[in-house]
């Protein structure tokens, strides 16, 4: 049957991408520094903000709310929250161009030793390149989820976090999802939840 044998294909893609993300000891290093920071920034009074576009900022939303809300077990909300407010959005693009979306809402909302995580399967989106520079201008520390060798923004975030191997969307987000998850659970522990 065709039908199953893509399926299978894709499952066995899919495994070969996250068991090379994680043979790679750096690559689990990097999620550990990601976890400490927010726990470290959430400590200080600070906030987590996090942005992508398309399924990026799909991601970028369930990160903030499994922080504002709950991931697995009840504990005190963390401050986070995801630059996704359909009238900033609009607005700031309408006005400004889609290149300021995000750096817009940065240079408003975004304070010293806020952490501000970016997702871009690229490694090159304009605007997440302008989120990255306006927050780095407010003395926030970055960290970026990429893909495609991280592109541009690998050299401009405190922290890249990188996805080898693959070649396509899906399967970096597929790997997105899974550092944000295990990083929010690594935060609860630091946190003492």
């Amino acid at each position: 049957m065709q039908e199953l044998d893509l399926v299978r294909n894709s499952f066995q893609t899919s495994r070969e991408v996250l068991e090379s993300f994680c043979a790679s000891s750096q690559n689990l290093e990097q999620v550990a520094a990601f976890a400490e920071q927010m726990a470290t920034r959430i400590r200080q009074g600070n906030k987590i903000i996090s942005c992508g576009n398309g399924g990026s900022m799909c991601d970028a939303m369930h990160f903030a709310e499994e922080l504002t809300g709950r991931f697995r077990e009840d504990r005190p909300s963390l401050p986070a929250l995801s630059i996704s407010d359909p009238s900033h959005l609009t607005c700031t693009g309408n006005d400004y161009g889609f290149d300021a979306i995000f750096s817009r809402y940065i240079e408003g909302v975004g304070q010293k030793g806020d952490l501000l995580l970016v997702l871009s399967t690229s490694g090159n989106s304009p605007n997440i390149i302008k989120a990255v520079e306006a927050a780095r201008a407010k003395g926030m520390y970055t960290v970026g989820l990429l893909g495609k060798g991280g592109g541009k923004i690998k050299d401009l975030v405190d922290l890249a976090i990188t996805v080898p191997l693959a070649v396509t969307s899906d399967r970096i987000q597929e790997i997105h999802i899974k550092v944000i998850h295990i990083a929010i659970e690594t935060t609860e522990k630091l946190l003492g939840y």
